[in-house]
């Protein structure tokens, strides 16, 4: 797929006070480590050399948020960044929102949002559907750390082609960006501080 846009940038939408109450409440839960795929949270236990594998790949802790409040924070945007975009994907439904936790040292290597097909869940509204566009909400001052940075690999799927890496700043507290799924890309490891974001993935029926 041939895009105009690798992706949107919404800078300081959202206002300070939503994104800290945003960090509030997802605090007010406990945060687990994030995993992979369909990897099993119970693998993990006394498991080292798996829990090794998965940190040296991801590492960061996560909260799921549902509230509804959060999700018409993002939704306006998406369809915004859609059409601007030019990518006029069909989408019809969000996923919660992964309150996301970074410490120093924790990172996550490159990855694309999307899985190797549909979702297989009978009876769910994302029965048959797939990610098409992940939003992400910066909810750190960009005092707060270091490192961290957001990277694309724009040529990962030509292995003819070197790498082309492009890093996208969006550090500033209450900014969005929105991309779709299938992109590649990571989070470099936080160097100094923490560094809370918050991404969300729109789904939609899968590309013909």
């Amino acid at each position: 797929m041939i895009l105009k846009n690798y992706y949107w940038l919404f800078e300081k939408i959202i206002p300070d006070g939503i994104c800290d109450d945003i960090v509030r409440l997802a605090k007010s839960y406990d945060s687990k480590l994030g995993i992979i795929g369909d990897m099993k949270r119970e693998e993990l236990v006394n498991n080292k050399d798996k829990l090794k594998k998965l940190k040296d790949y991801r590492n960061s802790n996560v909260v799921w948020l549902k509230e509804r409040w959060i999700w018409n924070l993002l939704e306006p945007l998406v369809r915004v960044a859609n059409t601007k975009s030019g990518w006029n994907f069909q989408w019809d439904q969000s996923e919660p929102c992964q309150f996301t936790l970074y410490d120093k040292g924790q990172h996550y290597d490159w990855h694309s949002d999307c899985f190797s097909g549909a979702y297989d869940t009978p009876g769910e509204q994302t029965h048959n559907k797939i990610r098409k566009i992940t939003t992400m909400l910066m909810l750190s001052n960009s005092s707060d750390y270091e490192g961290g940075e957001f990277q694309m690999d724009l040529n990962h799927k030509d292995k003819t082609k070197d790498k082309n890496i492009l890093t996208v700043d969006y550090s500033e507290k209450g900014t969005v960006i929105c991309f779709p799924s299938f992109m590649f890309h990571r989070v470099k490891p936080v160097k100094k501080g923490t560094r809370y974001s918050m991404p969300t993935w729109h789904l939609g029926n899968p590309f013909m």
